[in-house]
């Protein structure tokens, strides 16, 4: 066995000694960086919005078309039905007291939560905006 591994000493040395050693062209390493620059690139999701442009100005529409009808029509006969909702839910929290600290919480934690949607969406605009 040990004549065997000889001889494909001698056989591996000659395949090499007529094979030189290669070297990668000049720009090699520009254009392996180029390529997975390239890669990268397409593997960015761009940031698209969970509720469109035109949603929001429909829905901003909707509700000022629904204030606009409130405020013309609150005068006439069709509005007893909504008197009678707000009879049943006055007296449902009629019997209800709050503090001070807790009406200003109700009242302060909607506007924060607008507040806080306002700076994130203006964040994650200039993180994802390439």
């Amino acid at each position: 066995m040990k004549e065997s591994d000889k001889n494909i000493e001698n056989l591996i040395d000659k395949m090499m000694a007529e094979n030189t050693l290669e070297s990668p062209s000049f720009d090699f390493t520009s254009k392996v960086i180029t390529q997975v620059l390239a890669a990268e690139k397409s593997k960015i999701k761009t940031y698209k919005p969970l509720i469109s442009k035109t949603t929001w100005v429909l829905l901003f529409g909707g509700l000022i078309a629904l204030a606009i009808y409130a405020s013309l029509f609150s005068g006439s006969n069709n509005m007893e039905i909504g008197k009678l909702y707000s009879n049943k839910f006055s007296a449902l929290f009629s019997g209800m007291h709050f503090s001070k600290n807790i009406m200003y919480a109700i009242l302060i934690v909607p506007f924060m939560i607008l507040v806080q949607v306002g700076v994130l969406k203006n964040y994650f605009d200039k993180k994802y905006d390439f």
